[in-house]
């Protein structure tokens, strides 16, 4: 009496065989060539992609502060000269004399 089964409990599935002919049809299209072949140019072109934001990347930051060191210098010397140049000419309208030739 204690073998026989009890009603009321959890039954499991029946296992599958894994059998390539018992198999469902997404599962062959996802083994298919053009899947396989398609899922492999995603990944060579998500690297390429990869590689490429990273060099990207690398020469903006060599771009930036070489901008940075270089240029924003400049920028503000001229800057300076240009204030300086303004200064002159605005004294020398004040005191009515000639405005000193541009440099």
């Amino acid at each position: 009496m204690a073998a026989q089964a009890r009603k009321g409990g959890i039954s499991l599935p029946e296992r599958r065989n894994p059998k390539k002919e018992d198999e469902g049809v997404i599962a062959k299209l996802s083994q298919s060539q053009v899947v396989v072949r398609g899922k492999q140019a995603a990944n060579d072109a998500a690297f390429v992609t990869k590689k490429l934001m990273k060099s990207t990347g690398k020469a903006a930051w060599i771009a930036g502060t070489t901008f940075l060191i270089l240029v924003v210098p400049l920028i503000i010397a001229m800057d300076r000269e240009q204030q300086l140049n303004e200064l002159e000419l605005q004294q020398a309208n004040i005191l009515g004399t000639s405005a000193p030739p541009p440099k």
